[in-house]
């Protein structure tokens, strides 16, 4: 006769496999230790935050605590909702208290960030909470890459955190680096309406230039989770991209146009495209750095493909994107999609 039971001791969960041999019972133990890590991730509610708490809740490998600047607006959000905020440090230490992990995002669009301060201080009360794996999303550093040439503060300034994440002593760190954002092309760059009529984009940008790694930033978490789960293969300081496409502006155009959009683009000069809004110089930058050294800056082949595996899956390809994402235009009169 065999019987099965789960017996529950504390948070172990204990399957007793108890079975008869000639009269002789023997007792086979299995140790599922059910989320017993606790990850705390930092600014849970925005794009990158919010990606990772739903994958570490998926992966039913990890109880979440979510942070927030305002934890009574979001109960619910994960096992546990606490708050934390970059600019008061002294919120850090009850972030942090118990921790296995942590996952830090800084916010550099957030008028008045100081992201190396930010950082600074998370990864000194990470350190001090006890905390063993620091996971930081970073991007490439221009001025390293470029040799000085091209000036991108919102990726420089979280590349030189860096240093200070691997210097910090974690027994294991790992640097995960966004995308382009998909979301930005309905969001930020959505297409507008240009001065022949047409809806698409005038940018300061070679369109037939392959150098935009793209991807979905809701699939981050898949690789954070990943991540916290095999340390001893993403732990030791690896970069792990989030690259679901690797896209010249053209190509991003001629996809969309093939499920039926009339999208168009304009090569515009940098300094024109640089002097229309608040923020545009920095933009044209941006671009002139993707045309020079694509997005990631390198040949990320084999990082890449190291975090596809690490997350367990491969990420989705913009076509599959778009076409769930990107609304059809209409035509006002009729209601029809056009094309």
């Amino acid at each position: 006769m065999d019987t099965n039971k789960c017996v529950h001791t504390g948070h172990h969960l204990r399957l007793l496999t108890l079975c008869t041999d000639g009269g002789n019972w023997t007792v086979t133990k299995q140790v599922q230790r059910a989320k017993e890590k606790l990850i705390a991730v930092i600014g849970a509610t925005g794009q990158q935050g919010a990606s990772v708490v739903h994958a570490l809740q998926s992966s039913s490998r990890f109880k979440v605590r979510a942070l927030s600047r305002n934890p009574d607006k979001h109960r619910g959000l994960a096992d546990e909702v606490g708050k934390a905020d970059l600019n008061l440090p002294e919120t850090l230490k009850a972030a942090f208290a118990g921790a296995h992990g942590v996952f830090l995002v800084t916010n550099f669009w957030e008028k008045g960030t100081d992201e190396l301060k930010q950082a600074t201080a998370a990864v000194r009360a990470a350190k001090e909470a006890g905390v063993k794996h620091f996971i930081w999303s970073t991007l490439p550093n221009v001025e390293e890459i470029s040799a000085g040439k091209f000036e991108v503060p919102h990726f420089t300034g979280k590349a030189q955190i860096d240093r200070i994440v691997k210097e910090a002593g974690f027994a294991n760190h790992t640097f995960v680096i966004a995308p382009f954002y998909y979301q930005n092309l309905v969001g930020a760059l959505a297409p507008q309406k240009q001065a022949d009529g047409s809806l698409g984009w005038a940018l300061p940008l070679d369109p037939d230039v392959r150098c935009i790694h793209m991807g979905d930033i809701t699939e981050l978490g898949d690789i954070v989770a990943g991540a916290f789960t095999r340390p001893d293969q993403a732990g030791n300081g690896e970069y792990l991209p989030l690259v679901g496409d690797f896209m010249s502006f053209n190509e991003i155009v001629d996809t969309l146009n093939r499920q039926g959009h009339k999208f168009s683009f304009k090569q515009v000069p940098k300094e024109v495209f640089a002097a229309l809004f608040p923020g545009a110089a920095e933009a044209a930058e941006t671009f002139s750095y993707f045309q020079a050294h694509t997005y990631l800056g390198s040949d990320s082949y084999d990082r890449i493909a190291f975090a596809n595996k690490i997350a367990g899956r491969q990420p989705t390809k913009f076509s599959a994107w778009a076409r769930l994402n990107f609304q059809l235009q209409r035509n006002t009169a009729s209601g029809k999609s056009l094309g």
